[in-house]
Parts: structure tokens; C-alpha cells; sequence
């Protein structure tokens, strides 16, 4: 239940500003300057999930197809940003395998759990789908890797953005305009509430990556099975 309020506050509040034409625009979508890269962990949807997402996508582009639509391959839960992207980033700096050991030690009691994904909710800057757990082990796992990597000297910046405590995924950004927010406001809502499905956690991903995930900027440094 606090999670939903959570969710539906950050929709109020995004709302208010969409409703006047309110959108934060990012510029760096797409941009061949942008060079920021970290590490994360994260987990992704099943095709089936997928399918729904990208219909609601569809959807969106139709509206407006100027913004920055994730494609299926790109979706994903943030289990935890072990390194926030920042420019600079040199993965060849940095020793995986103690990365790898550190995980491995906070997966140990991890079981594995299930993420639905039930309606939408928003920042100002993107849409986002409402992700909840079924036995909150995600809620777990996350204590237990920032209790280990509190321990070491291993290079992390966990909880130094914001302390991530939901299973959203982000599915659209905005890099422009909103050609018609009135359009584009009422198809939001239409999908307010809708169940985009369920699926199990069973493989943790450990990635290098971009800021938006993108596919090409993308590495799989390692797969984690549950």
C-alpha cells in the first residue's frame, strides 16, 4: 500500500505539470557526446510482458513519435546502480570478479520472486510502469548488497543519487516538445490503471551500460541465476 501512494503522489504531482505543459526535456538523449557509463544490476521483463508494454508504446508514438520510446529489448527493473554513470567511467579500471563475488555473496538468501507490473505513474522527465513484488526478496537483496559493499574499498556509489526502494521500469523519456499534450494526457490515462503482467525473477544481470540501457552501449558482464 505505501508503495501504491508512492506511485500515485509522484502521478498527482507529474500530472499538475503535464497538464500545463510542464515537461522536463532531456538533452542528451541520443547523443553521440553523452559518455557517461557505470555498472548495474538489474533484472528484465518476460516477451510476453513485453508485448503489452509495447502496445501502450505504440500508442504513445502514434500521438508523438518525437520522444524517446524504450525499445523491448532495453526495458528493465534497476535492481541497484552498483556505479552511477558519469563520464570518465573506465570498466578496465575496476576488478568484476570482486563485483561478481560481492553479489554472488548478497544473492545467497535470495529467493526467487515475481514483478507485476499494474498502470503508470510518472516523473516529470518520463513515464514509468508501476512494478510491485509478490514476497519482497528484491527489498532484501538490495539491503543485503548495501550492507557488503559498505564493507569493501570496492569503487560503488550505492544510494548516492537516491535510495531506490520501487520496481518501476522506465519506458519513455522526453526529448522534445510534446506535440499534443491534450492527446498525449489522455492516452496516460487510459493506461493509468491497466496490468501489463507478471514475471518471475530468475536471472539477475550484472551490466555495463550507458545512462538509458541502450542495447548497443550495453555489455552483460555477468548473469546471476536465482
Amino acid at each position: 500500500m505505501e508503495l501504491n501512494i508512492h506511485y500515485d503522489n509522484l502521478w498527482s504531482e507529474s500530472l499538475a505539470k503535464f497538464n500545463q505543459n510542464e515537461f522536463n526535456i532531456d538533452p542528451l538523449i541520443e547523443s553521440t557526446s553523452d559518455l557517461r557509463r557505470g555498472i548495474t544490476l538489474l533484472v528484465r521483463p518476460n516477451n510476453k510482458v513485453k508485448r503489452l508494454i509495447s502496445e501502450f508504446i505504440e500508442e504513445l508514438k502514434h500521438i508523438d513519435p518525437n520522444q524517446y520510446y524504450y525499445p523491448s529489448t532495453d526495458i528493465h527493473v534497476t535492481v541497484m546502480s552498483i556505479i552511477s554513470c558519469y563520464q570518465g567511467f573506465d570498466i578496465n579500471a575496476i576488478d568484476i570478479s570482486k563485483y561478481i563475488d560481492q553479489i554472488t555473496d548478497s544473492l545467497q538468501t535470495t529467493l526467487r520472486d515475481n514483478i507485476t507490473f499494474k498502470g503508470i505513474t510518472a516523473s516529470s522527465s518520463c513515464i514509468m510502469l508501476k512494478g510491485f513484488t509478490k514476497n519482497n526478496s528484491l527489498d532484501t537483496t538490495r539491503m543485503n548488497l548495501r550492507s557488503n559493499f559498505k564493507k569493501t574499498t570496492l569503487e560503488h556509489s550505492i544510494d548516492t543519487r537516491y535510495k531506490i526502494r520501487t520496481a518501476h521500469a522506465t519506458i519513455v523519456r522526453f526529448k522534445s516538445e510534446i506535440t499534443d499534450p491534450k492527446e498525449f494526457i489522455k492516452v496516460l490515462q487510459k493506461y493509468r490503471d491497466v496490468d501489463f503482467g507478471s514475471f518471475e525473477i530468475d536471472t539477475y544481470e550484472l551490466v555495463y551500460n550507458d545512462w538509458y540501457q541502450t542495447k548497443k552501449n550495453t555489455k552483460v558482464l555477468y548473469k546471476f541465476e536465482i
